[in-house]
Parts: C-alpha cells; sequence; structure tokens
C-alpha cells in the first residue's frame, strides 16, 4: 500500500497582529470571517506568547526553535556567530524532501534565512527574484509606494515639510488595491498553490505579510469601514469604535520610556496630543483595524485557492505573527519595544491550526509559545530534528492538535533586552533587566520597579500588584520559575 503524502505546511503571518484583534475574539468592530472559519474548522490557542515583542528576535526565534537567550539576540541588531550555526526551519524542512517559500517580509538573521528554494522579498536582495518594490517600478507606481512609507515617519511627500503631518504613521493609501504589499504576497501565494498542484513534492510556504505594522496606510474602501466618531465640542458625534478599557491609564503608572512618550517626546508618537485629542487614536485603531480586514480578505482568496486546486484537505495551514501592537491599550501606539516585554497587547498573539488530522471547533487555554511552531510543523512534516548546535527548544503540538493532549505548562517566558517576563495560568510577573544598549541607560527601568498582573481580575493589566504582601507568595513562586528557568536555557553574550 502507498504510503500517504505528506502534508503541504502553509504558515499565514502577519507582522505586529494583537491577538485581540480578531473576530474569534469577540472584538466588537472587527470582521474577520476568514480567520474566524478557519479557527472554527480547526485549532485556536487562545494563550499563545511571542518570544520577544520585537520582530527579528521573535522571528528567528521561530525559525531556530531556539529562545533569544540562547541565539544572543534580543533586539533587531546582528547577533552573535550561533545566528549562523542553527539549522532553520525550512532548511531542516529542505532535507525532508519539501519544497520551500517564501513571499514577504523575513526580517531574519543569519541561517535563520536559508533554505529557500523561492524566496521573494518585499525589498531587493541579492541573487532573488523579482521583489515587490521592482514589481511596484514596473507598473509606475513608486510615487504612491513612496507616499505610503512617508507616514512611518510622519513626513510629507518630499520629506521635507511636516504638513500633511502622518501622526501615528497613519494615512490613506493612493495605491490600487491589487497592489499593496498584502495583495502582492497574496498574489505570489496563490501562484505558488496552483502550480504545485498535483505535484508529489510536498511545499512549505511562509507567507509573510508586512501589516498590520506601521506605516498604517490602508485601503479607503476598508478604512471607511469604521466609524472614527466620538464626542466632541460638547456633542456626541457618533457612536464611533470602542475604546480599550485601558486607554486613559493614569501615565505615572506606566514604565519609563511608555511616560516618556505619553509627555510628547516621540515626534510621530505624540500620545500627548492622542490623550487630549481622542480623534487621534481614533484614526490609529481604524486604520490598524482597516489592515487586519484587507489582510482576512486575502487569507480568503488563498484558502479559496487552496479548495479550487484540491489541496486544502491535505495542507495544514498556521495563522500567527510574531508580536502584537498596542492599538490603544495603555494610551499607547505601535509596540515601544525598548519600553517594556510585558504587556498582553503586545506579547499575546494570533495562533491557529486547521487542516489533516487538527481537531476542528477547539479553542485551548494551553500555555504556548512562538516557538514551539518550529517541533510542529517538523513532526507533520514526519522530518527529523533539526540540525544545530542546540536542540530545538518548544515542544511540539501535534499531539494537542490531533490527540486533545494537554501541554499543562506552569509556565513560560518571554524577554528582550529590558524586560524579562514570567507568564503563569493567572499571574505574570515582568522582572527588569540591566539596561542595553547604553543609549538606554537614562530609562533605567529598575528604579521604576517590577511589574506583578492578575489577568483573572485585572485582564487590561493597569494594576500593578508587585511588592503587595498578599501576593508574595505568588511573586515569589514566579521569581522562583524565572530563575530556573534562566539557569536551565543556555545562553550567548549578544555581540556588543
Amino acid at each position: 500500500m502507498a504510503r500517504p503524502r505528506r502534508p503541504n505546511l502553509l504558515v499565514l503571518f502577519s507582522d505586529q497582529h494583537q491577538a485581540r484583534a480578531l473576530g474569534a475574539e469577540g472584538h466588537p468592530d472587527l470582521r474577520t470571517p476568514h480567520l474566524d472559519a478557519l479557527a472554527a474548522g480547526g485549532t485556536r490557542f487562545t494563550r499563545a506568547y511571542c518570544q520577544d515583542g520585537i520582530c527579528v528576535a521573535s522571528r528567528c526565534s521561530l525559525f531556530s526553535g531556539l529562545y533569544p537567550r540562547t541565539l544572543g539576540l534580543r533586539t533587531n541588531e546582528n547577533g552573535p556567530p550561533i545566528i549562523d550555526e542553527v539549522e532553520s526551519l525550512p532548511r531542516a524542512l529542505q532535507r525532508a524532501g519539501y519544497f520551500t517559500a517564501a513571499f514577504g517580509k523575513r526580517h531574519l538573521k543569519g541561517a535563520c534565512d536559508r533554505g529557500w528554494d523561492l524566496p521573494l522579498e518585499y525589498f531587493s536582495l541579492p541573487g532573488e527574484g523579482e521583489s515587490y518594490v521592482q514589481w511596484i517600478e514596473r507598473r509606475g507606481l513608486r510615487d504612491a509606494l513612496d507616499r505610503d512609507w512617508a507616514a512611518e515617519w510622519g513626513q510629507s511627500m518630499d520629506g521635507e515639510r511636516e504638513l500633511p503631518f502622518a501622526l501615528f504613521s497613519v494615512r490613506a493609501s493612493n495605491l490600487p488595491e491589487d497592489a499593496t504589499m498584502e495583495a502582492w504576497t497574496k498574489q505570489r501565494t496563490v501562484e505558488l498553490i496552483r502550480e504545485r498542484a498535483g505535484q508529489d513534492q510536498p511545499f512549505f510556504c511562509f507567507a509573510s505579510f508586512y501589516r498590520p505594522h506601521q506605516p498604517y496606510t490602508p485601503l479607503p474602501r476598508y478604512y471607511a469601514r469604521f466609524d472614527r466618531s466620538h464626542w466632541g465640542d460638547g456633542r456626541l458625534v457618533g457612536d464611533g469604535l470602542a475604546m480599550p478599557a485601558s486607554l486613559r491609564q493614569p501615565v505615572a503608572t506606566l514604565p519609563p520610556v511608555l511616560q516618556h512618550q505619553c509627555q510628547g517626546h516621540n515626534r510621530i508618537w505624540r500620545m500627548d496630543l492622542a490623550r487630549r485629542d481622542e480623534q487621534i487614536f481614533r484614526d490609529y485603531l481604524a486604520a490598524y483595524f482597516a489592515l487586519t480586514e484587507e489582510i482576512d480578505d486575502h487569507v480568503g482568496d488563498i484558502l479559496a485557492a487552496l479548495d479550487e486546486t484540491g489541496q486544502r484537505e491535505n495542507t495544514l495551514i498556521v495563522y500567527t505573527s510574531d508580536h502584537g501592537d498596542f492599538v490603544g491599550e495603555h494610551g499607547m501606539g505601535e509596540k515601544c519595544a525598548p519600553g517594556h516585554n510585558v504587556y498582553e497587547a503586545t506579547l499575546r498573539i494570533p495562533s491557529i491550526f486547521a487542516g489533516p488530522g487538527v481537531r476542528s471547533g477547539v479553542e485551548s487555554d494551553d500555555l504556548v509559545e512562538l516557538l514551539d511552531l518550529y517541533p510542529t510543523l517538523l513532526d507533520f512534516a514526519e522530518a527529523p530534528a533539526g540540525e544545530g548546535p542546540h536542540p530545538p527548544q518548544g515542544r511540539s503540538l501535534a499531539g494537542a492538535l490531533t490527540g486533545g493532549e494537554r501541554l499543562r505548562r506552569e509556565f513560560l517566558v518571554s524577554e528582550n533586552w529590558i524586560q524579562s517576563t514570567v507568564i503563569g495560568r493567572r499571574h505574570k510577573l515582568g522582572v527588569w533587566q540591566e539596561p542595553a544598549p547604553a543609549s538606554q541607560a537614562k530609562f533605567d527601568s529598575r528604579e521604576f520597579g517590577d511589574m506583578l498582573f492578575d489577568r483573572e481580575n485585572d485582564p487590561w493589566e493597569t494594576n500593578n500588584l508587585a511588592g503587595r504582601p498578599e501576593l508574595a507568595e505568588t511573586e515569589a513562586r514566579l521569581r522562583a520559575q524565572l530563575a530556573s528557568w534562566q539557569a536551565a536555557t543556555p545562553t550567548t553574550a549578544p555581540r556588543e
């Protein structure tokens, strides 16, 4: 009897997608029908966390199967030599006979970015095919793209004048609907799905959307879906968007760098203006939600291509992200990685699995980590463990996805260069580290004190309980768990 063909592996990845920003999470304003249907037909982990609330470190952790601490990489900078010695996820799958492709933002370092048969980035890289930017230039749309990207730094089109000022990096896009970065990623992914139909060799595809990361430049059609009106001039202008409950959190209760931004010390992220004029927050939230809904539509087109080519039943589909975004929580925008690594808004990520053997209609509250994806995909691919200086440090979710096994983790850890956070079943403790790089020494948050939250009684994390006598035992337990994890986890010194 012929051995069944191993499944295709399709990872749909969005940059900076906050876990709460899904219809499946009960969000009152967001409509994500395709992702919601994917979750309903598969398994969604409601307690999934990134390894580091910043792009490169979290992505490299996913693609190496190693913690940022072990990689010596807790920032977006280049890592030490170990980063060139790991075996990446695509390389391990390549060894197992998979065709590997990546479309969109990879943002990886060293060997974490090796093992691609077909890599296409947004920006031109040596030895790769036509990038998104080259494609845009061929279509004569570079000016429209540059206008979008000028919003990242709050600039006007010529980069000289501040007006029209793109506050919070928000500006409606002038690009045609089929020419956004997200549309390009979808198109390349659909092309691959159609090209691989009927072939014996399984594929691994990493379809990586840049959004809803800033600059927040949604297409007008999606932006118009959201009512951004609110109270103004003493009268009710409209019901508008539902604002997060922590929007008006007192500035003094935030960590030092976040306080610094709230006091107006950032040219684009003028939280001081937004706290006086809520319309700024509403424009930002609507832009973020609009980009999320655009991605959902593209996910729908990708899933339709799998259906049309008869590959849906033999494709493991994963939807996740590298980290989250404040989206107005704590009166903040973006992720502000230099100031914290503790909040649910930026650490908890979407985690949806669907495909052959995966239980449907399941919501699991098991604690899972982004680097669990490495051993999970190798298990589904029947591939040997990756070869490198350290074995993969995550845990395969295959048993939980197919057989309902419980991981029963008591805690997990997410950390960047400024704060290590131990996340338990109910409580969470963020412990400040020595400030690094040296340029941030003026924000030595250890003077502010560590941060302890009770997620059950304080889901918006506005009440810091660190040092409370009644929680001394809980805090001591979390500190002991963090210390034991740090002692047991191989550590590589970061590059100076």
